[in-house]
């Protein structure tokens, strides 16, 4: 590990307390919605169709709501195109890129240990 949490801590003794900033973006970035339209946009920019489909299982307004909080949080940019029928397409900000370059190790461990971690419940 190159940092520790004590280290992260002691930049400040607010971090990751209570009504810290950091509770929210954990929030918003981690959650299960979050994580997998992530995950979904680091493939470039997508369209709500496209993104309903890669997100299997989120429904419409979960999806909504998820693309709104990234976008205010300025993680996910949201493009309206004046045509019609409208197009609209999202994909990640700077800041988005450089959040999912350092999910994306996570994401892999993840992807690698699930059936074995789930196995043992069963």
């Amino acid at each position: 590990m190159s940092v520790s949490f004590a280290q992260i801590r002691a930049t400040s003794d607010q971090v990751f307390t209570e009504n810290c900033p950091t509770r929210v973006v954990l929030d918003h970035v981690m959650s299960k919605w979050g994580v997998l339209v992530l995950l979904a946009l680091t493939d470039g920019t997508a369209r709500w169709g496209e993104l309903r489909r890669s997100v299997a299982g989120i429904s419409e307004k979960m999806l909504a709501s998820t693309l709104r909080t990234l976008e205010a949080d300025g993680i996910v940019s949201r493009t309206a195109y004046p045509e019609v029928p409208p197009r609209v397409e999202y994909a990640l900000t700077e800041r988005g890129v450089e959040l999912m370059e350092r999910m994306m190790p996570l994401m892999e461990w993840i992807a690698s240990n699930a059936d074995d971690i789930v196995g043992r419940r069963a």
